[in-house]
């Protein structure tokens, strides 16, 4: 069955092809006869009770420099005129993200929407980890310099970073002695309105975190982000490198408790940051990486399963 598949994403021209998980998901819906459709988030208009996007219908090829060819222009109308939507951009999780996840749901009773937009509005990803608090490390929400103070004389050096931030950006370390911890409450204080994350600093990140993939609440694969020379950050963005991993007994503790909650949701593709093999830190679901590096390693097909769990989820619907 082919299936018209909007993609809500950042611009094709700026993405790195060789990692980007959002192109795979794009190049085996292409390989299974699906047509692609591109868009912006800040193209969704809403009128008369319809939800429409300037489009243009995408074809993509694994090419760097030569990676997509984009047609004609077209309206659609997102409800009517497309089987699945792939909420694709990336964070920041602002105003922006919020008020497009809030026009999407509005035709979930016609089209599929991946993931589920009300999920991941209700789901930021450092935010809703606190659910499973009983994984983490120790952690504050706070913007008070006494109460990150008082963390850190108790559990010793920690990681300050912003609540809604990605990639690694904005993410630093704070020495036992509180060296610059008021300097940086104060300036994160000016840049966010809303609290931040103190979280006590792990060792373990020396060794990576792994970054484990669920698909529809089942675990498809991990891999372990090692951080370059002299960062406590191992996101592949800020300079980590991937390597092949297994998952322990605590990870998958970890997958086991949050499987049926991310399928109950319809929340079918997720990543969760885990160090030391025990720690969870975020449960990503705006628009999770690593399937290439997964598949690179093991040899599977990540973005077949995550179509796979698409197709059946959308069956599901029309039954």
């Amino acid at each position: 069955m082919s299936l018209r598949v909007a993609v809500q994403m950042d611009p094709l021209e700026g993405i790195a092809i060789a990692g980007d998980s959002t192109f795979a998901l794009m190049l085996e819906a292409q390989a299974r006869g699906h047509s692609l459709f591109h868009y912006l988030a800040e193209d969704l208009t809403y009128e008369d009770g319809r939800l429409y996007t300037g489009a243009h219908e995408v074809s993509v090829q694994p090419v760097p420099g030569n990676h997509f060819t984009r047609g004609e222009a077209a309206t659609l109308d997102l409800g009517r005129d497309a089987d699945v939507v792939l909420m694709r951009q990336d964070p920041p999780f602002d105003l922006g993200y919020i008020t497009a996840t809030h026009l999407l749901e509005r035709i979930q009773h016609e089209t599929l929407v991946v993931n589920d937009p009300a999920a991941v509005r209700n789901a930021p990803e450092k935010v809703w980890v606190l659910d499973f608090a009983r994984f983490m490390p120790p952690t504050v929400l706070t913007r008070s310099l006494r109460v990150a103070r008082k963390f850190v004389e108790e559990h010793g050096a920690a990681v300050i970073k912003p609540l809604h931030g990605n990639a690694g950006k904005a993410v630093f370390k704070i020495e036992r002695d509180g060296t610059n911890l008021a300097a940086l409450m104060e300036l994160f204080n000016l840049g966010y309105r809303e609290p931040h994350v103190v979280q006590a600093f792990l060792p373990e990140v020396a060794e990576g975190d792994k970054r484990i993939v669920l698909v529809d609440g089942e675990v498809a694969g991990a891999i372990n982000r090692r951080p370059g020379s002299g960062e406590i950050r191992s996101n592949l963005a800020a300079g980590g490198t991937a390597e092949q991993t297994d998952l322990t007994d605590t990870e998958r503790e970890i997958c086991a408790a949050l499987g049926p909650e991310l399928k109950k949701r319809g929340l079918l593709f997720v990543g969760i940051d885990v160090i030391g093999g025990r720690w969870l830190t975020e449960i990503n679901v705006t628009s999770p990486t690593g399937i290439v590096s997964i598949d690179k390693f093991n040899g599977t097909n990540t973005a077949g399963l995550i179509w796979d769990a698409i197709e059946r989820r959308l069956a599901g619907m029309r039954a």
